[in-house]
C-alpha cells in the first residue's frame, strides 16, 4: 500500500496540525518498526512536538495506535483497494489494476516493507479487543468493496455465479500472504505470481474465460 508523506516538522499554533503530525509519525513507525518497538520519545522526535502535546491529544500510546488504524491504516486501503476496484470496469479489472500498482512502486521503491494492515494485524490482534475490532473493520469494508463489485458483475452477466463473500475472502488472503513473501524475500516475484493466478480463477468463470 502506498506510504503517506510525513508531514514537515515544525511547531504551530494549529492543534489540529499538530496531532496528524503524531499520526503521520506514529504511522509510519507503527508499520514498519512496530507497534511495540517504536518508543513514544522517537515519535515526539520525529514529529517535532513537546510530551505535554503528545499527552493531550493521545494520553496513552494505545489511543495513538487506534488513531493509526482507523485513520491512516483505513485510509491507506481505501485508496489502495477499496477506490480502485470500485471505480474499475469490472472487478478482475480493479484486482489487477491495484497489484499492478503495488508491484510497480515497490519496484521503484526497491524495498518492501509490507502491508501496513497485516503488519499490524500479525502484531496487535491478539493485544486487545480494541486493536482486535479496528483492524477487523478495515478487513470487513475491503472484503466488503471486493465482495460488492463481485455481484454488479454478476448482475451484469459477466460471471458466473459463485460466492462473492468466498471470493473476496480469497482475494485479500492471497494479496495479505503474497505481500508477506514478498517482505520476507524483498522481491515482487509473489505479488506476480499471486496476482496473475487470482485474475485466471476469477476469468475462468467469465463468458470470456470459458470454452465454448
Amino acid at each position: 500500500m502506498a506510504e503517506r508523506p510525513t508531514s514537515p516538522h515544525r511547531r504551530t499554533n494549529d492543534p489540529e496540525g499538530l496531532k496528524q503530525r503524531l499520526v503521520d509519525a506514529a504511522y509510519a513507525a507503527f508499520t514498519t518498526r512496530g507497534y511495540h518497538s517504536s518508543a513514544l520519545h522517537d515519535l515526539k522526535r520525529d514529529a517535532g512536538v513537546t510530551g505535554g502535546a503528545l499527552a493531550h491529544h493521545f494520553p496513552t500510546k494505545k489511543a495513538l495506535g487506534l488513531a493509526v488504524i482507523q485513520d491512516r491504516v483505513a485510509e491507506a486501503v481505501e485508496s489502495t483497494w477499496i477506490t480502485p476496484v470500485r471505480v474499475a470496469t469490472t472487478a478482475v479489472d480493479g484486482i489487477q489494476a491495484v497489484f499492478a500498482t503495488i508491484i510497480s512502486e515497490l519496484e521503484r521503491k526497491g524495498a518492501v516493507s509490507g502491508c501496513p494492515l497485516n503488519n499490524l494485524a500479525l502484531e496487535l490482534s491478539r493485544e486487545d479487543e480494541a486493536f482486535q475490532a479496528a483492524i477487523e473493520a478495515i478487513f470487513l469494508r475491503w472484503r466488503s468493496a471486493i465482495a460488492d463489485k463481485l455481484r454488479a458483475d454478476l448482475r451484469a452477466d459477466r460471471i458466473d455465479d459463485f460466492d462473492s463473500e468466498a471470493m473476496a475472502t480469497l482475494v485479500v488472503a492471497t494479496y495479505s500472504g503474497a505481500m508477506a513473501m514478498a517482505k520476507a524475500s524483498q522481491s515482487v516475484a509473489p505479488l506476480k505470481s499471486c496476482g496473475e493466478q487470482l485474475t485466471s480463477i476469477i476469468q475462468s468463470r467469465t463468458s470470456k474465460g470459458r470454452e465454448v
